[in-house]
């Protein structure tokens, strides 16, 4: 019950679009092998993250720095907010428009100290620095999927996915690398944001147990733990407040 669940959480898009398709069709009966191959390379970009969690606690290790004292470059966004644009037809012309992001509205933010601020100053740098990593996953889900089903047999579409993994090893590598333990961590939970299961359960119906396993010990090891949930109504709570804001373009 719980892998049926995560294969709907993690392939909801996937699956409305096999709604459309009749039952006896190749596509439809193809759906569920290709979502399954496109979410096995997904997990290079957790691997990676792992990594950076694991790279930073090593670089750390001999060097205690107060991250309150770690000054935050907040002109230096790295998040660009979607402009969605349309046209309607109205009247026998098509009039183009823009459709507006959300407005969010909350409390301004108090701070008790200087320290408080230069944390909220951080988080809000790192989301901004991971947040297109986490979104990104999900796209690439869509396109690979969309195109996979252009191939005529299993054998073209696996010689299509190891274009693929390689392709997110030679992109995501570098930007990993440039990634701090804190925005390492980050990611991990943003993923989960994005697929709506943790990073463990994920790779424990994809990847087995063992392997779920192996990449929980080796993050715990650092002081990550794969199980953790994105709680956007809890301990997050501050950070999906920031990601709204971000999304929206009001930070």
């Amino acid at each position: 019950m719980v892998i049926e669940q995560i294969k709907r959480n993690s392939f909801l898009t996937i699956r409305k679009i096999s709604l459309f398709l009749p039952k006896d069709s190749g596509l439809y009966k193809q759906n569920a092998v290709c979502g399954n191959q496109i979410m096995q390379r997904i997990w290079i970009i957790l691997v990676l993250a792992f990594f950076v969690v694991e790279m930073s606690a090593q670089k750390q290790a001999g060097v205690r720095v107060n991250p309150e004292e770690v000054e935050v470059d907040m002109n230096n966004p790295t998040f660009v907010p979607m402009v969605r644009v349309g046209k309607v037809l109205e009247g026998g012309d098509s009039i183009q428009y823009v459709e507006l992001n959300n407005v969010y509205v909350y409390p301004p933010m108090e701070f008790a100290n200087e320290r408080q601020r230069a944390a909220y100053n951080r988080l809000v740098y790192n989301v901004k620095k991971v947040l297109p990593i986490a979104k990104e996953c999900n796209r690439m889900i869509i396109e690979t999927y969309e195109y996979l089903q252009t191939l005529p047999n299993k054998k073209a579409r696996d010689a299509h996915m190891k274009v693929v993994e390689a392709s997110i090893k030679k992109e995501y590598t570098p930007r990993m690398k440039k990634l701090t333990y804190a925005q390492g961590k980050l990611l991990i939970k943003l993923i989960y944001r994005e697929s709506s299961s943790s990073s463990y359960d994920l790779i424990h119906a994809f990847l087995g147990p063992m392997r779920a396993g192996f990449y929980q010990a080796f993050a715990w090891v650092f002081g990550a733990s794969l199980k953790k949930e994105y709680q956007p109504e809890g301990v997050d709570r501050l950070t999906e407040r920031i990601v709204l804001q971000v999304e929206a373009g009001q930070l």
